[in-house]
């Protein structure tokens, strides 16, 4: 297995946030694509709370929920500038909009979705 790996799906917002971390921080990692409704073994493994994406498994310990992997990223390769702003009140206006996008914007999503395919 790679040092560093993210378990992901196409289209996901959330796994999205995960892959654009690493690309900004110039990670190496290796990217698989899940079936979520034929979920694998290693996400069953990783994940066994909640079953979902995105799990980035880093040297065979995973980390999960999005807002929470964005924030390991950081801190594990705090070489390169930082994702979050220096600034406590800043950071703490990032941590807002990371919050309101989570509640609001997705669960708006999820509902025009429903909407649209029912």
């Amino acid at each position: 297995m790679a040092e560093v790996v993210l378990l992901d799906t196409w289209g996901s917002m959330f796994g999205m946030r995960a892959w654009i971390a690493l690309e900004e921080k110039g990670v190496k990692y290796e990217r698989k694509e899940e079936n979520l409704s034929n979920k694998s073994p290693l996400l069953l493994q990783m994940n066994p709370i909640h079953k979902k994406i995105p799990v980035l498994i880093h040297n065979g310990k995973p980390v999960t929920e999005s807002a929470i992997i964005v924030q390991y990223i950081d801190e594990v390769w705090n070489h390169n500038p930082s994702l979050m702003p220096s600034d406590p009140y800043e950071r703490a206006q990032a941590r807002f909009w990371v919050d309101y996008i989570d509640a609001k914007v997705y669960m708006c999503f999820r509902i025009c979705v429903i909407f649209f395919y029912a």
